[in-house]
């Protein structure tokens, strides 16, 4: 069942609509990288002197290269936090294009005021944040098992976000509470769904587009039954 959500989204990429957030968020995470690496040719200096080496001029190039390269690397880990920010961000651009094509009998939703949506997006990246803190201890300790602690952590978490951010535009914020304990398993598998790719650069910016698709087809799909 999750896995057919997850194909009627993907067979949606091709939606104009689609595109069109796919194409913002690729434009912002590029300006990120664009930033932090112009942030740092400025700490950097031009030239470093070094004893018996002289005056090396071609240091800070170098490890810009480097930030560039750590950068799309820590994109494993950054992409998380980003893809709940991306959720507020772009969630009705989406969620009306799947619902315009797949279920176009409903009418349209109320949504979700955009100071609450504000709150409930700024407090999951503070919990976020912390929860990826504190098991980044158990990441360094377990080594070999650390991918999938990450994916099961994460999983839960973002999969919690999207189906409550995508079901309160329908049913309000306490219908998608029940809602989404009723269902928490199903909700959890989805979320690890959305957090496997999460942690593979490139393919990683577009699973948030993917994700609040899927997360429509799951949220009608628990709803209807």
């Amino acid at each position: 069942m999750i896995f057919d959500d997850f194909f009627k989204a993907l067979a949606q990429a091709g939606d104009p609509k689609f595109r069109a957030v796919l194409l913002k968020g690729i434009g912002l995470t590029i300006l990120l990288l664009a930033g932090a690496t112009w942030g740092l040719q400025l700490v950097l200096p031009d030239t470093v002197s070094l004893p018996w080496f002289g005056e090396i001029e071609w240091l800070s190039s170098l490890l810009s290269g480097f930030a560039v390269v750590a950068m799309i690397g820590l994109s494993v880990f950054l992409m998380v936090p980003v893809a709940s920010a991306f959720t507020g961000l772009f969630l009705d651009q989406i969620t009306d294009a799947v619902e315009a094509k797949h279920y176009p009998h409903l009418p349209p939703a109320a949504g979700t005021p955009f100071n609450q949506m504000l709150i409930d997006s700024l407090s999951f990246l503070g919990l976020l944040i912390v929860v990826n803190l504190l098991a980044l201890v158990i990441y360094l300790l377990s080594t070999v098992l650390a991918p999938v602690i990450f994916w099961i952590v994460n999983g839960l978490l973002l999969g919690r976000e999207y189906f409550q951010m995508v079901a309160m535009r329908r049913i309000g914020r306490k219908a998608a509470k029940a809602l989404r304990r009723r269902h928490f398993l199903q909700i959890w598998l989805a979320g690890i769904l959305m957090a496997v790719p999460l942690s593979v650069p490139v393919l990683n910016l577009i699973v948030p587009v993917l994700g609040v698709a899927t997360f429509t087809h799951l949220f009608h799909r628990l709803n209807r039954d």
